[in-house]
């Protein structure tokens, strides 16, 4: 079976965590937490990392960090993990959903100024499969409306915008919103098995943060307090793989992109199939190299995904949009509201292998597998 992802584990993992063995460091205390939050947030370009357990637990932390109140409003895609709209709803705000782009997954940022309200706080750009969001319309809509970025970076370690509204200059993913998150599953470019991070340039923001996710201790007084945090925290044995994992994430990256471009030349002349277009503005790290099958063809995303199963090959489907996810409509959320797009890409959408340790003759596989099933 060709997996659809797998991590490359080939450099200092083993010798880093033996050294948290060997010397009793292996909670969140330990020295490669910081060493981690310093180096990842370095190669972002921002001054302030913040790990924690996972993802969807930066997602949250973020949004305390912003300062975020019950019946506030996030604006984000409805086309991406179920996450963002978790993270939202413990909080007490009201997750508001935008469709995608008519020839693209990344949210569709025409259609957000539309849905900002007076309760409007943050918009939360979710960048796809390693391709950035079209972000400068949405640094023009923050500073109109006084609306707080939230930027999700957890699939582009290491692709760029090019913003013109910024000075007309190359932005790396992470370093664009006022609190950015992103994440370290076993899947990412990098990977600490589990585990996230919170990224910003301000003070205020990166002090809530470190204290959400360490049950808001006082230092002062450390079983004291004011306000509910969790216990969020990235343990150094996480972090000590995560720093292995950086010292190579530039050679993770080109792999990425040369494995990506290979699947774009292979894909070229095979009638049927779209896949993600490289927008002028953006370099994308192909995290994730996904299709989207012609309706015209007759075959469905699952249809196919079973049939490639039956070639040894693992895919996964698209996101299922958030409107359209059973547990989040009992709570009275997102009734009557229609995202054809999202729709459409969840039905004939999904990814194929991808990791870092793929190889061409595989990809030629799996592409030779899709040619045949869809001309059957």
């Amino acid at each position: 079976m060709i997996p659809v992802n797998e991590p490359l584990l080939d450099g200092n993992e083993k010798k880093y965590l033996l050294e948290c063995i060997d010397t009793g460091w292996i909670s969140s205390e330990g020295p490669f937490v910081k060493k981690f939050e310093e180096g990842f947030a370095s190669f972002t370009g921002v001054k302030h990392g913040i790990a924690v357990c996972n993802g969807t637990a930066a997602i949250e932390v973020a949004l305390y960090a912003l300062g975020i109140e019950r019946d506030d409003e996030v604006i984000m895609p409805s086309f991406t993990i179920i996450s963002c709209a978790i993270a939202c709803i413990r909080l007490g705000a009201k997750p508001v959903l935008v469709d995608i782009e008519p020839d693209a997954w990344t949210m569709d940022v025409s259609q957000i100024e539309s849905k900002i309200t007076p309760r409007t706080k943050i918009v939360m750009p979710v960048h796809i499969y390693g391709h950035p969001v079209h972000m400068d319309e949405i640094f023009k809509l923050a500073e109109r409306y006084n609306i707080r970025i939230l930027e999700d970076a957890a699939e582009v370690h290491g692709a760029e915008y090019f913003s013109k509204y910024k000075g007309g200059k190359w932005l790396k993913c992470g370093s664009m919103g006022e609190v950015t998150t992103t994440s370290f599953y076993a899947n990412k470019i990098i990977t600490t098995g589990e585990g996230g991070m919170v990224l910003t340039n301000n003070e205020h923001s990166a002090a809530r943060a470190s204290s959400y996710r360490n049950l808001c201790f006082k230092p002062e007084k450390r079983f004291y307090h004011t306000e509910l945090g969790y216990n969020f925290r990235m343990t150094n044995l996480q972090a000590a793989v995560g720093l292995a994992q950086l010292e190579q994430i530039e050679k993770f990256i080109a792999i990425k992109i040369r494995l990506g471009e290979y699947y774009r030349k292979r894909f070229a002349c095979v009638k049927g199939v779209r896949f993600m277009p490289v927008k002028e503005y953006a370099r994308s790290v192909y995290w994730m190299y996904g299709i989207e099958l012609d309706p015209e063809f007759g075959i469905t995303a699952e249809e196919m995904m079973d049939r490639l199963k039956k070639h040894g090959i693992a895919t996964r489907p698209f996101f299922r949009g958030l409107h359209d996810q059973p547990v989040l409509n009992k709570m009275g959320l997102f009734a009557g509201e229609s995202y054809p797009k999202t729709d459409h890409a969840y039905k004939y959408g999904f990814y194929l292998p991808s990791g870092l340790t793929l190889t061409e003759k595989q990809i030629d596989s799996v592409v030779d597998a899709v040619k045949r099933e869809l001309e059957q």
